[in-house]
């Protein structure tokens, strides 16, 4: 098993990188700091690379803590493929408890099917959602703007746009007491 921690334990790595910065490379420093330099410096750090980095992205030291912490080719390879076996059998439980799931959802759609027929077929029916009934049609060439809009943009079987989503505070504006949805004929 090759391992590209094994591949730093066979070369020197270097005490301190280059200290260039790409990033503010041409930009000349004024006298104060204005509220904007402030602001692109905590959003925008530098890139010199001469420290490890707090969000743990660039770490110089890793490869000598790596060999300090697991001296030898063989433990690291042990660890690997512990790690690996417990990937597996995590895999493998996520895998039976989704069987488990469908077959829970298909034995539910079987006894559906045996107590009601009608039922099943609606629940299985298969229909397109662009496909507009005649009544809908004369009624889209009757509407104009957002109406007509707010009709091409419902798409049937799928949840209603239109309704809010909850929240745990009342709207500032208040509740719209004279809303009534369009109702579509069918």
């Amino acid at each position: 098993m090759s391992s590209p921690l094994l591949a730093l334990g066979k070369q020197k790595l270097p005490l301190r990188v280059a200290q260039t910065s790409v990033r503010y490379a041409g930009r000349q420093e004024s006298g104060g700091d204005s509220r904007n330099e402030i602001i692109r410096r905590a959003l925008y750090p530098s890139n010199i690379r001469n420290r490890a980095s707090p969000v743990g992205t660039w770490r110089p030291d890793v490869g000598r803590r790596l060999q300090r912490a697991i001296p030898s080719a063989q433990a690291h390879e042990t660890i690997e493929r512990a790690w690996f076996l417990h990937q597996r059998h995590v895999r493998r439980a996520r895998m039976a408890e989704l069987q488990r799931k469908f077959e829970s959802v298909r034995n539910a759609m079987e006894t559906l099917r045996q107590v009601a027929p009608n039922l099943y077929a609606e629940a299985n029916k298969e229909e397109d959602p662009r496909a507009r009934s005649p009544a809908e049609k004369e009624l889209l060439k009757k509407l104009k703007g957002p109406e007509k809009k707010a009709v091409e943009a419902r798409i049937r079987g799928l949840f209603p746009r239109e309704l809010r989503i909850p929240t745990d505070t009342p709207p500032k504006n208040g509740w719209i007491y004279d809303f009534t949805p369009m109702s579509l004929p069918s």
